[in-house]
This record gives structure tokens, C-alpha cells and sequence, in this order.
């Protein structure tokens, strides 16, 4: 299956990522409280068409499998969700709420 880039980074950005512009467009995960984590991933401002091979390279930047990547880009899989799983896989810190 392949996906449009701008799909999957409007789909990044609604889950928690932010985009940071270069070569490359950057998104990097920012929890909920909003601390900034080392989970990111990118684009090719060049790139036309994300392949499988593409996406599954994404999907383990993103600390995730590729059928779970597919959930987080088409929605099933809510942000809630997306950092409980970076919190249980060790990729993130669990973020206590501040008083």
C-alpha cells in the first residue's frame, strides 16, 4: 500500500508530532504534557509516494509495527494510546501530570 506524504504528516501532527523543516521534513513526538521525546521520524520533500518500505521504516522510527503505524496514520489508534505504548515498550518516560 502506499500513502501520500502530506496524508501521513497531517495525520502525524493531529497524534502529537511537531514538524521541524531542512533537507527533510521532521516530526518529532511531544507527550501530552508536552515534553519532547526522542521518537521522530521524516519525509522527503522530494517524495511523491510513501512505499511499503518507506512506511515500515517510519513505523520503527515511530517505535511501532506497521500494522500499528497504519492504525496511528488512518486514526484508530488515538494519542492516548500512541504514548501508552511508547510508555509500556520503554521508548518514553510515563509523564506525571503537574500541579
Amino acid at each position: 500500500m502506499v500513502r501520500k506524504p502530506g496524508d501521513v504528516e497531517r495525520s502525524l501532527t493531529k497524534k502529537g508530532f511537531q514538524r521541524k523543516e531542512g533537507d527533510h521534513s521532521y516530526f518529532y513526538y511531544f507527550t501530552k504534557a508536552g515534553k519532547k521525546t526522542s521518537v521522530f521520524t521524516k519525509t522527503s520533500h522530494g517524495c511523491k509516494e510513501l512505499d511499503d518500505s518507506l512506511l515500515g521504516m517510519m513505523a520503527g522510527q515511530c517505535k511501532l509495527s506497521r500494522l500499528n503505524f497504519d492504525l496511528l496514520i488512518e486514526c484508530p489508534l488515538d494519542r492516548d494510546t500512541y504514548e501508552r505504548k511508547l510508555v509500556e515498550g520503554g521508548a518514553i518516560e510515563a509523564q506525571t501530570p503537574s500541579k
